[in-house]
């Protein structure tokens, strides 16, 4: 089950996978994926199944199946770190998706921008459209509303019994949303709701108004 919220009088569809669909753009929002980190800490010894790999394909096929998007922007750490094997399988994705595939670059996007351009990808540091800024860490410019990635935020959630559950969550203050990763590989990094701040929690299957 989707959530909408209407910015600047613009709905943006929360998915439970942690994309955000744009209406008006017509544009699929995704940040954090971190292709290749299954390949890097498998190649530094760490047991992670190998099966890991496709599952973040797996949910970028579904998220797009489901919205049709005719862009698709990355907000970031899209590659964990330098060419690995997942590069062949991104490039084949890339290249078959029926979709504009846009990159603002993270901290994390290493690999040389040519090798996006290559396929068509076009790489960016922000990208502003109208009234809104688009960029892997959390800005603030006046008159901008901002979406962003890098924080993988999170929120804890008490129980009646006194139990807790940490949750991956779109964080949404005043004039920004922060994505949560959509990465299966990632962390997250719990934060802590102010009075003017709306957080939206994801499951499996469904976006819960959790404040706000």
């Amino acid at each position: 089950m989707t959530h909408t919220v209407t910015i600047h009088n613009e709905n943006f569809i929360l998915h439970p996978s942690g994309a955000i669909f744009w209406s008006a753009r017509n544009s699929l929002l995704i940040a954090d994926v971190h292709l290749g980190k299954v390949s890097h800490f498998r190649k530094a010894g760490v047991a992670v199944p190998p099966t890991s790999v496709f599952g973040n394909f797996a949910q970028l096929e579904q998220v797009t199946e489901f919205f049709n998007p005719g862009r698709i922007i990355f907000l970031g750490d899209l590659f964990h770190s330098d060419l690995n094997s997942e590069w062949l399988l991104f490039r084949e994705w890339a290249v078959g998706v029926a979709s504009a595939v846009i990159l603002i670059a993270g901290n994390h996007d290493v690999i040389a921008p040519y090798r996006y351009e290559e396929m068509g990808v076009p790489v960016f540091d922000e990208l502003r459209l109208g009234r809104f800024l688009l960029t892997h860490k959390p800005e603030e410019e006046a008159g901008m509303f901002n979406f962003c990635g890098h924080i993988h935020p999170s929120v804890r959630l008490r129980g009646g019994g006194r139990q807790f559950l940490t949750m991956p969550c779109f964080f949404h203050r005043p004039v920004q949303m922060i994505l949560p990763a959509f990465g299966q590989f990632t962390g997250t990094y719990e934060m802590i709701p102010h009075t003017d701040d709306c957080v939206y929690a994801v499951t499996r299957d469904e976006v819960i108004v959790v404040c706000g």
